[in-house]
């Protein structure tokens, strides 16, 4: 796939967060507010961490023909940096997603 291609994935992923994580109609407090943002930023962060990871595992393994995302990483140290960018992208998005969901009132 061309970097463009990648870059209109991305651009669909972010549209996707910025359309499902709208606010509510409801008044709502400050905290819950800034829970809201933090949580839609977290899952940005995920979009664009595990979309990296991607990006550079498909450059590396999948089309070394392409231009390299690095020329001076080994393969190795690639895929270590790709699980290391999955593994916080869904760390993330697990983060984010706590923080987005209203609280519960009477929680048992």
């Amino acid at each position: 796939m061309a970097l463009t291609d990648w870059v209109v994935l991305l651009a669909i992923a972010l549209m996707a967060i910025a359309f499902f994580c709208r606010h509510s109609s409801r008044r709502s407090t400050s905290a819950e507010r800034a829970r809201h943002v933090r949580g839609r930023r977290l899952l940005i962060q995920a979009a664009v961490a595990l979309w990296a990871a991607l990006l550079m595992l498909q450059r590396t393994f999948a089309a070394p023909g392409d231009m390299p995302v690095a020329t001076w990483l080994s393969p190795r140290g690639e895929l270590a940096i790709v699980f290391a960018l999955a593994a916080m992208g869904c760390l993330w998005s697990v983060r984010g997603h706590q923080l987005i969901k209203q609280r519960r009132l009477f929680a048992c």
